[in-house]
């Protein structure tokens, strides 16, 4: 399972991944992201804000591992049955946003984990598939079953937790130190607001904020587990990884469209 879950082998090796984030439905728009760039190594399938039902969620997260991207899936809350069916169809790791305490995380490995490290139930027939090792050039199909899956899901699957609340930030070096956490994750919007210091300007968020990434970075860093932040832009994400963060979102569906048909109709327009 490790080998195809490519997240996690770079999380492994202390690299930075780069990520795509998905919040519009379709594999077809999933297979024409993937298809854009060799270096996205894994997407964020966006089942809290996104437009994505849970039967989309399935067909996303085989689309994307069919093309050997890790499928990522930010639940709703983090709730053990929202946990269940994203791991249950295949996720190589779940995002659960809007933590408050240690609790919360506590609860989410519980969730995310098969006795006796957590209570997740076994049933992985839909998830199995999704970890077949492909050969790059052709050759045969690695595959693994349900024993496999067993044996090794607890190891071998991300959980990541959102620090984007005030509490969070508060506590961020005691959910850091919650065993079975892999990824403390910021989402610079929702905690500027919950700070008081919104982001009003992409290209210049308030120092306070920046202090914020900053200690949740370094609480990451202090428990041995890894860093990850969501950016609008590739120049962000490259910003980002130059610091030492590892689970780097880089692109969004439905902000790369709006750019994309905006430059392509104001330079339509410009001589009119």
């Amino acid at each position: 399972m490790q080998a195809a879950n490519r997240l996690q082998k770079a999380l492994k090796r202390g690299a930075s991944a780069f990520g795509a984030w998905q919040m519009l439905p379709g594999t077809n728009l999933t297979r024409t992201m993937l298809r854009s760039a060799a270096n996205i190594d894994w997407l964020l399938i966006d089942m809290e804000h996104g437009n994505i039902s849970d039967d989309m969620m399935h067909e996303i997260i085989a689309a994307a591992a069919a093309y050997g991207v890790s499928p990522v899936v930010r639940v709703i809350e983090g709730q053990a049955w929202m946990i269940k069916r994203a791991l249950d169809a295949g996720a190589h790791g779940i995002l659960a946003p809007v933590l408050e305490t240690e609790e919360d995380a506590k609860n989410v490995v519980r969730y995310s984990k098969y006795p006796p490290e957590g209570n997740r139930g076994f049933e992985p027939l839909l998830a199995v598939d999704k970890f077949a090792e492909l050969h790059p050039h052709g050759g045969s199909v690695k595959q693994i079953g349900t024993i496999d899956y067993l044996q090794q899901a607890n190891g071998s699957l991300v959980t990541a937790v959102m620090i984007e609340t005030k509490s969070a930030l508060e506590r961020v070096k005691e959910i850091a130190a919650v065993p079975g956490i892999d990824v403390l994750f910021i989402g610079p919007f929702d905690l500027g607001v919950n700070i008081g210091h919104p982001i009003l300007d992409p290209s210049k968020p308030e120092q306070e904020l920046i202090d914020a990434i900053q200690s949740i970075q370094a609480a990451a860093h202090a428990a041995g587990k890894a860093s990850g932040i969501y950016c609008d832009t590739g120049e962000q994400a490259r910003e980002y990884a130059h610091k030492g963060f590892h689970m780097i979102s880089t692109v969004t569906d439905m902000i790369a469209l709006r750019k994309a048909f905006s430059q392509a109709f104001n330079a339509a327009g410009e001589h009119q």
